[in-house]
């Protein structure tokens, strides 16, 4: 007789490979771990065969069929991700599954419960069992009771709208960002001139957003204005400084209120008590502009934080749009297991949360499980906010005191505002962000003791931080949940804009205003808008997939077809815009990455290079090839000689060599000394070594996800 062959559960990651089994097994399972390094889970459970493997991510990406093609080319397939260098490491994963496939004949997709999660599931359904659909669990946390819920009420067919949706918005993307980019390149490449460009149909009109607010603050004209100021006093002795409300534009009128000084006016005061509801629950948004309010974590940090916390089991699925938990979820249980965590939870006293308007029919709003593990202080940092927001959502309302006290005197107003807090509630465990400012009470006649005037000047716009344009991608519709804090780092990536408080580069004000004169449909905010809705619509459609798939991917190739055709007639006249533009920052990028004199020759200086052959950054002399003096950096992240608030070159302390600093997609930025033998690397060489000894020892271990397991601290740290 024939074995009989096992139900193969497919999982995004290996983390979530691991509590899966771990939870349908009932922690029964066997762990597998082949020759390529890859672990897979088994177990039995009523009698039948179970086998857990694990993605890491995409396995599949969508390339062009003919390495030359046309422009614009549309001709594309899925292809395995390994084929491209960038996709080497998935391929043992592909493999492995290929070999689990064999050994199965029932197949059921357990990738996280959105649009990527279904696509990566799809496909390995398609294209590695060769199979038509496959049964799905839904969950929006990795503990053993939702996965255990999730296997009960298993789904008989994958989630097809947002399979299809997904699919489209590949394809939608491909035909939009590398076909446009290509023309950006194929541009700036007849004039002898290479840089690495890109654009995108969310990117476009990103970029353009960040272009019209650096335009408003360029173009704003700085007017003077004053504010009157008077300070009263009543029979009492009760003193209070009020403003008028209105700012003074001609300064020939403050002449009116100076001649009130000394007089006398009526005050009234004005006395009401509210009740302020607790925040509502964190959809992905709002945890990453909170974040980044309390914080300073860039969107990109949050969701890589969030990302842990979920694959960790301590949090629920963070790409999430909704500000509601359903009653599905059993909140009075996970705040009884908060209780281990913090005393807060004292407050939480009502039977219902506070719910927003915001829905999401894949995943609830962002909450704890309850349950605990070792954090990170990075991560704990997040993890704290999350658990504080959701005790505050089930805390009474505050009640805050408003006071405004109001004064006229010969016909001219002034006012004051003051507000304390008279029971805290819900502020007693989220900040409230209130600043109180207790008011007296003063009605009746008062006497006018001061009256100036500030002189002022009015300021243009504020600048976005990354925190704020993923606010505003969202108010306007552009990118989804998931993608948008990536949109902004390609920006940052590609040079188009710097620093925390975003400025648009030379580059990037260039390369909006040659778009917007030869091809202004990339900037078409109403473009892509439209086209995220009718994707958003075939997610949660349920007939005529294919259909609708068709229709957006027609006009998506038509406006890129348009565009392209804008491109070749105006080839020149882009490229040159543009490599005038890259001239302008090539230079800004010498000067920013020479540092100080090379201590072996004395005449070059040193500058942070990056070497193509080796894909890494590298401090040399720019003396080359008379001087060959080089110093290795470390092999990832973006390099940049360190500069303080005031634009000075930071040196190190111990050794006066200037100080580099990394940046990584998802993590602060390191500062740090190249020189090897400088007295502050002596500790790290210590590390190194000690390191090394734990290694061998088994102290300390890789997991397939490149997190760093101690098991001398019990601790994870990446």
């Amino acid at each position: 007789m024939p074995e009989k062959k096992a139900t193969l559960i497919i999982t995004e990651k290996p983390q979530a490979a691991e509590k899966i089994a771990a939870a349908l097994s009932g922690n029964k399972d066997e762990k597998i771990t082949t020759k390529e390094k890859v672990s897979y889970y088994e177990f039995f459970k009523n009698n039948k065969r179970y086998i857990v493997g694990c993605a890491v991510g995409h396995l599949f990406g969508v390339q062009q069929i003919a390495a030359r093609g046309p422009f614009p080319n549309f001709e594309v397939s899925w292809q395995p991700s390994h084929q491209k260098k960038a996709g080497e490491f998935t391929k043992r994963y592909l493999n492995v599954l290929k070999k689990l496939v064999k050994e199965s004949d029932e197949f059921i997709v357990a990738t996280d419960f959105d649009v990527e999660g279904e696509v990566i599931g799809w496909n390995i359904v398609r294209f590695v069992a060769k199979k038509k659909d496959a049964k799905r669990m839904k969950f929006s946390a990795l503990t053993k009771e939702e996965l255990e819920n999730s296997f009960e009420k298993i789904l008989p067919t994958l989630n097809w709208g947002a399979a299809i949706a997904g699919e489209t918005r590949h394809y939608v993307d491909w035909f939009y960002g590398i076909n446009l980019s290509r023309g950006l390149m194929k541009a700036l490449s007849s004039t002898g001139t290479f840089r690495i460009l890109s654009i995108g149909r969310v990117q476009g009109p990103a970029l353009k957003i960040l272009y019209d607010r650096e335009m408003q603050i360029q173009n704003f004209e700085s007017k003077p204005f004053w504010q009157i100021f008077a300070n009263i006093k009543d029979i009492k002795n009760q003193k209070a400084e009020l403003k008028h409300p209105k700012d003074i534009f001609n300064k020939s009128e403050i002449l009116k209120f100076q001649l009130l000084n000394g007089k006398r006016g009526n005050a009234i005061t004005k006395v009401e008590k509210k009740e302020v509801r607790p925040p509502i629950p964190f959809d992905l948004t709002t945890l990453q502009t909170e974040s980044y309010r309390h914080h300073g974590f860039t969107p990109s940090q949050t969701l890589k934080i969030a990302q842990k916390l979920y694959l960790d089991g301590l949090i629920s699925y963070p790409r999430t749009s909704s500000q509601k938990y359903p009653k599905e979820i059993d909140c009075k249980k996970i705040l009884n297991k908060l209780k281990k965590y913090t005393t807060l939870v004292k407050y939480a006293t009502k039977p219902f949360p506070t719910q927003g308007r915001k829905d999401d029919p894949a995943h609830p709003a962002i909450y704890p499980t309850g349950d605990l593990k070792k954090m990170s202080p990075g991560d704990k940092k997040i993890y704290d906010l999350i658990v504080k927001r959701f005790i505050s959502c089930f805390a009474e309302s505050a009640t805050v005191e408003y006071k405004k006290i109001e004064m006229i005197s010969n016909n001219l107003k002034f006012n004051t505002k003051g507000e304390i807090i008279l029971k805290k509630e819900w502020m007693n465990v989220y900040p409230s962000g209130i600043k109180e400012n207790k008011l007296p009470t003063i009605n009746g006649e008062v006497d006018i003791t001061e009256v100036r005037a500030e002189e002022k000047e009015t300021k243009p716009p504020q600048r976005y931080s990354a925190a704020s344009l993923v606010k505003e991608l969202e108010k306007r519709h552009l990118g989804t949940k998931a993608t948008r804090a990536g949109i902004i780092e390609t920006l940052y990536s590609r040079g188009y804009v710097r620093e925390k408080s975003i400025e648009v580069t030379e580059l990037g004000m260039r390369m909006t205003e040659t778009l917007e004169k030869y091809s202004p449909i990339i900037l078409d905010e109403e473009l892509t808008k439209k086209m995220t809705e009718e994707l958003d619509e075939i997610e949660v459609s349920k007939d005529n997939l294919q259909e609708k798939s068709n229709k957006v991917l027609d006009s998506s190739k038509e406006a890129v077809t348009k565009i392209a055709r804008d491109m070749d007639k105006n080839l020149d006249k882009m490229g040159k815009s543009l490599a005038d533009a890259n001239a302008i920052v090539w230079k800004e990028e010498k000067e920013k990455s020479t540092m100080s004199k090379c201590p072996v020759c004395k005449e070059g200086n040193l500058r942070v290079m990056y070497g193509k052959k080796f894909s890494r950054y590298f401090v040399s002399c720019d003396a080359f090839p008379k001087c060959k003096t080089t110093y290795s950096l470390p092999p990832k992240g973006l390099m940049k000689p360190a500069y303080d608030k005031e634009e000075n070159l930071e040196l190190c302390q111990e050794c006066a060599f200037p100080l580099i600093v990394s940046f990584q997609k998802g993590r602060a930025p390191w500062k740090f000394c190249f020189n090897p033998e400088c007295p502050s690397n002596e500790e790290l060489k210590k590390k190194k070594e000690e390191f090394k000894e734990k290694l061998k020892r088994g102290e300390v271990k890789f997991t397939e996800e490149g997190t760093l397991v101690d098991y001398t601290t019990e601790g994870e740290k990446k």
